[in-house]
C-alpha cells in the first residue's frame, strides 16, 4: 500500500485528471535527439491525424484553449510552383500547429513580468514524413530564465510536456 501511495504522489496531477483517449494507437513513441535545448522535441511512431487529434483532445482536456489550427504544409503548398526545387527539400507529408493558451498562467505570468507575455499564446507545432509525426515546442521557463516569471514559466513549460506526454503515451 505505501509503494502505491508513493507511485501516485510522484505522478503528475493532470495524469490523474486526464480523460482517456478513444484513438487505437500501436506504434512506438521515442525521444528526438536534442538539436535546440530550447525545444522540446518528441518523435511519435503514428501519422499525423492520429497524433494531432490525441494532442488537441488532451490539451483542452487539461484546461488549455486551442485558439488557432494553421496547416502550415497546406498554406505552403500554394508555393510549390513558384518556389520549384527549393519547395519542401526534406519531403515533409504534413506541418501543422496548433496555437493555445491557459488564462490563468497568462493572468500569472502577466502579473510577475508583462513582456512574458510575448510568450503568449503558445504553439506546438508538428510535422511527419513515412508515418513518424515530429512535436515540437518552445520550453517557455528557457526563454523567460532571466525573467521574475521564470518559475512560472517553467512550471508552465512542465505542465505543457506532461500534457504532450499524456496524449502520445499509448503510441
Amino acid at each position: 500500500m505505501l509503494k502505491l501511495l508513493s507511485l501516485l504522489l510522484l505522478l503528475p496531477i493532470t495524469t490523474l485528471i486526464a480523460e482517456p483517449q478513444l484513438v487505437k494507437k500501436t506504434a512506438t513513441t521515442t525521444t528526438t535527439l536534442k538539436v535546440n535545448p530550447l525545444v522540446y522535441d518528441r518523435t511519435v511512431s503514428a501519422g499525423m491525424d492520429e497524433v494531432y487529434k490525441s494532442v488537441f483532445t488532451t490539451l483542452e482536456n487539461n484546461s488549455y484553449f486551442v485558439i488557432s489550427e494553421p496547416n502550415i504544409g497546406k498554406n505552403l503548398s500554394h508555393f510549390a510552383k513558384r518556389w520549384g526545387n527549393d519547395y519542401n527539400k526534406n519531403k515533409l507529408d504534413s506541418i501543422r500547429s496548433m496555437v493555445f493558451c491557459n488564462g490563468w498562467y497568462a493572468n500569472r505570468i502577466s502579473n510577475i513580468d508583462p513582456s512574458m507575455l510575448a510568450l503568449c499564446p503558445l504553439h506546438i507545432s508538428m510535422y511527419s514524413k513515412n508515418n513518424k509525426t515530429h512535436i515540437l515546442f518552445v520550453r517557455p521557463g528557457k526563454i523567460a530564465a532571466a525573467s521574475k516569471a521564470h518559475k512560472v514559466a517553467k512550471e508552465l513549460e512542465d505542465d505543457v510536456i506532461r500534457t504532450i506526454e499524456i496524449a502520445i503515451a499509448n503510441f
